[in-house]
């Protein structure tokens, strides 16, 4: 049987990412500073870690039988656009501890095949309309904020350590994920999740509040579909950053509009200032595509099941918008 180290397994994509390596057999250990806040772990063992520590990462991959197969690295001190423009130190020093430290680990203890989670956040502002960037357009480097930047030195080290160790290292670029079983309130929510949570917490007619004016371009993805993207690209020969997402992209408006549609409520938005980040994504999915590859959960269907889900929370917890 395999096995498999996911860091950063108390978090949205990696609790999701650890139930899909379970269900392709192989055995899983969970690291985190954390316990998974909606769900218990499917992970065969689970480790509470600070992995901003050289030793906990050294203890995360110590297996009885050697090195684990597998180490996938998604652990990283993050959240939506409101966290990342006013975290901009925790981002840049823990993150860079954790991604330094655990990629050196894997590395120094033979590791034969490790993933790293980089952002679309990478590459410079775009304006709507533009042509699509390719992965290796996002050198001369001019992110938007520190979260990119801190993404793009730990690619270079992860590369780097590769090149030293003979690493087999896959790195993807997200865009947004959003789905079920994520954070959707205390300021750390992706967009997604927190129109959701707004949309929920509103009676049929009222109105939400947005950042901006809602002409903001994105694309959401949602978490089976990068899951599936993380699988695929980790077992595969593609070397160097891969973007994944999906290439249906909607303003902040339709977004609201779309979960306005599944939660079958009117509301009407109300532009406040907050830190709207850039204008537009648009970016090529040729080298994931390559391998086989596609987005098969457009927006209307991703949010008709993670409304639901976000719905419940709010009930629950009787959370305001």
């Amino acid at each position: 049987m395999k096995q498999a180290v996911v860091c950063g397994a108390g978090g949205f994509i990696g609790g999701h990412l650890v139930k899909r390596l379970k269900r392709e057999g192989f055995w899983v250990r969970g690291v985190d500073i954390k316990s998974h806040e909606f769900c218990p772990t499917a992970a065969d063992d689970f480790r509470l870690l600070d992995l901003r520590e050289p030793e906990n990462c050294r203890e995360a991959l110590a297996l009885a039988g050697g090195p684990p197969d597998e180490v996938y690295q998604l652990a990283a001190d993050m959240g939506g656009m409101g966290f990342i423009h006013a975290a901009e130190c925790e981002i840049m020093h823990n993150s860079v501890l954790i991604n330094v430290h655990m990629t050196h680990a894997a590395a120094s203890l033979g590791v034969p095949r490790y993933f790293y989670s980089s952002s679309a956040c990478v590459y410079r502002d775009m304006q709507p309309g533009e042509p699509e960037l390719h992965e290796d357009e996002a050198i001369p480097a001019h992110p938007d904020n520190e979260y990119g930047w801190e993404k793009l030195y730990s690619e270079r080290v992860a590369l780097a350590y590769a090149r030293r160790y003979g690493m087999t290292v896959r790195i993807a670029r997200f865009q947004n994920c959003y789905g079920p079983e994520g954070t959707w309130r205390g300021g750390r929510e992706k967009a997604p999740a927190a129109i959701c949570r707004k949309v929920a917490s509103t009676p049929d007619g009222g109105t939400i509040e947005i950042w901006g004016d809602g002409s903001a371009v994105r694309s959401y993805t949602y978490v089976d579909d990068m899951v599936d993207g993380i699988v695929r690209l980790m077992h595969s020969g593609l070397e160097g950053p891969v973007n994944i997402g999906c290439p249906q992209y909607v303003t902040v408006r339709e977004l609201v509009e779309t979960v306005s549609a599944v939660a079958g409520k009117r509301v009407e938005i109300r532009p406040v200032p907050g830190p709207v980040g850039v204008m537009s994504r648009n970016f090529s999915n040729d080298r994931i595509y390559s391998i086989g590859w596609r987005s098969q959960v457009d927006l209307r269907a991703g949010i008709e099941r993670t409304y639901p889900w976000i719905e419940q929370q709010v009930k629950a917890n009787g959370a305001g918008v």
